[in-house]
């Protein structure tokens, strides 16, 4: 992997970081008028029309296609899931709590990357991980949170989400991202449905949370292109702990809009985390193979 390719994965990174970050309050503020199902499929409906009609004005429709449609489902399935933990944590319990929990997933993509990707864990990304894992634990201070069904929700979402890091990774060897992101919103439409209308009732959108329902549409797809497009730059596992760089940004979103608590531990755990980045990125590069 050339220096240009690290350059461009943290660019794209960037991007992921502060769409992610958006849609965390845009989630928190719909949260008093849709549960966590209704909230997925709006999203979705808004976003199968967002990924056709762009892909339609710039011509690649074409590139939607039935391969891999199991490795489809798999990634869907596990972003589904996590989402919806995430979902839920963020309307219950403060942003920087979801995001520290959450930042368990590099673990789980380290420890699974060699076994289903083929690529190298060396000694300097696994330091790496452990440090970032390291300033999660400052900033989450296990021995002071509650174990409450938005803690538990939140650190579930991990697992989820390292499912989907791993399948985007994979489909992104062949696949475009045109077609990842239809995959997604289609099938996280026919999903929430399933799940939202399991009761019987699902209510309309709220004329106050369209705005942010638009919102999370439009950050959840730019958040997976951006995504997508680091990952066809670099390894998973060097991608996944660029997004610790998400915990001090929503630190300061929490505290700025929510007036979440902005302890000393959430700027030592930052600090770990940015170490981890910077060990991460100066690890040798990883000679991939492409289909």
């Amino acid at each position: 992997m050339t220096g240009r390719a690290r350059l461009g994965a943290v660019l794209w990174m960037i991007g992921a970081t502060c769409s992610f970050a958006a849609m965390a309050v845009a989630g928190r503020e719909i949260a008093a008028d849709h549960d966590t199902f209704e909230l997925m499929l709006y999203r979705s409906i808004i976003g199968v029309g967002i990924v056709l009609g762009l892909g339609g004005l710039t011509g690649h429709l074409g590139e939607i296609r039935f391969a891999r449609f199991r490795l489809h489902l798999v990634r869907n399935v596990g972003h589904f899931t996590g989402q919806n933990l995430w979902f839920f944590a963020v309307a219950t319990i403060p942003l920087a709590q979801v995001v520290a929990l959450e930042f368990t997933t590099p673990l789980w993509v380290a420890l699974a990357a060699p076994l289903l990707l083929g690529e190298a864990l060396t000694w300097r990304k696994g330091l790496a991980v452990l440090l970032g894992f390291a300033g999660v634990l400052v900033v989450a201070r296990p021995g002071a949170v509650e174990l409450e069904p938005g803690v538990i929700a939140a650190a579930l979402c991990a697992i989820g989400f390292a499912v989907s890091y791993i399948a985007t990774k994979a489909l992104s060897e062949t696949e475009t991202t045109t077609g990842i992101l239809f995959w997604l919103t289609a099938m996280q439409t026919v999903f929430a449905l399933v799940c939202a209308g399991f009761d019987g009732d699902i209510a309309a959108p709220v004329r106050g949370a369209v705005p942010f329902l638009v919102l999370v549409s439009i950050c959840g797809l730019s958040a997976h292109y951006c995504l997508t497009r680091a990952l066809m730059l670099a390894p998973a596992s060097v991608v996944a702990p660029l997004d610790f760089a998400r915990l001090p940004l929503v630190a300061v979103v929490g505290w700025a809009l929510y007036g979440e608590p902005f302890a000393l531990a959430i700027l030592a755990g930052g600090a770990l985390i940015l170490v981890a980045n910077f060990l991460n990125l100066r690890s040798p590069a990883v000679t991939e193979s492409r289909s």
